[in-house]
């Protein structure tokens, strides 16, 4: 599994680079500290979904 994948790695305040919807096509990265874990699940195929502290939500790809 790459990086963003599991649930266990994701810990709130860690900087992370985020994927937002509206950037799936083109896969831009927005990078910023966790605020909030949206995903339930102990693993997603696409990233595990988080709110930043500036709302934005995306799924994790880069833990930096």
């Amino acid at each position: 599994m790459t990086a963003g994948q599991k649930r266990t790695e994701i810990k709130y305040g860690l900087n992370v680079g985020v994927v937002l919807k509206e950037d799936q096509p083109t896969g831009r990265l927005t990078y910023g500290k966790v605020q909030k874990i949206l995903t339930n699940s102990a693993t997603h195929p696409h990233g595990i979904k988080v709110r930043l502290h500036t709302g934005e939500v995306g799924r994790v790809k880069e833990i930096v």
